[in-house]
């Protein structure tokens, strides 16, 4: 009774922090409630006995990623951002491309069945855990799209890097550095080169 309730609590609070998520008008404040629904999807993985995923999810995602998103609006001007126009000038194409998508899901769930699927039912993973099961799968069956996803990873960070590098900030010319140290000198002030 208590995991239904949970549960039900859980998918609730995942509904309405998402939905705030994308409606809410501050970027951080948006920033705060997809926090809340990471920790709830990490409450459901505990539901499910998946103490890992649950673990990865509070590190990976509450901690790295919005951490990332944080330093990204920092980094951003918040002000300038919120006076732009709309990307889509009318709302209600937005909604209505929101309700399309969800009658399609809506559509779908008769044809999901529950069931075991794949190489691993129930009672190897418990003999094994998840994290060992988990471990084998990714790095037998799953390695070359692991690689993959590692290699674009890679990709994204450095693309990321000569993106951020700013052209403007660099070192001084080694012509001005003399220039300054002189017209130090000359005023009675030191700097330390």
């Amino acid at each position: 009774m208590f995991d239904q309730l949970f549960f039900g609590y859980c998918a609730l609070m995942i509904i309405i922090s998402g939905i705030l998520a994308i409606s809410l008008r501050n970027p951080v404040h948006c920033v705060l409630m997809v926090l809340v629904l990471f920790f709830h999807m990490a409450g459901l993985y505990l539901t499910l006995q998946a103490e890992f995923l649950a673990a990865v999810q509070i590190i990976v995602y509450a901690g790295a990623v919005l951490v990332l998103y944080l330093f990204v609006l920092f980094l951003v001007s918040i002000r300038q951002e919120l006076q732009l126009d709309a990307f889509i000038p009318n709302p209600w194409i937005g909604r209505i491309i929101a309700v399309g998508l969800g009658a399609g899901l809506l559509y779908v769930i008769p044809a999901f069945t529950l069931g075991e699927k794949g190489a691993w039912p129930q009672a190897a993973i418990k003999e094994l855990t998840h994290t060992k099961a988990l471990g084998q799968e990714l790095f037998t069956t799953a390695l070359l799209p692991f690689e993959i996803a590692g290699l674009i990873l890679l990709v994204a960070l450095i693309g990321g890097l000569v993106l951020a590098r700013r052209e403007d900030a660099g070192l001084l010319d080694s012509e001005e550095i003399p220039d300054l140290a002189n017209d130090a000198h000359g005023k009675g002030q030191e700097v330390a080169l």
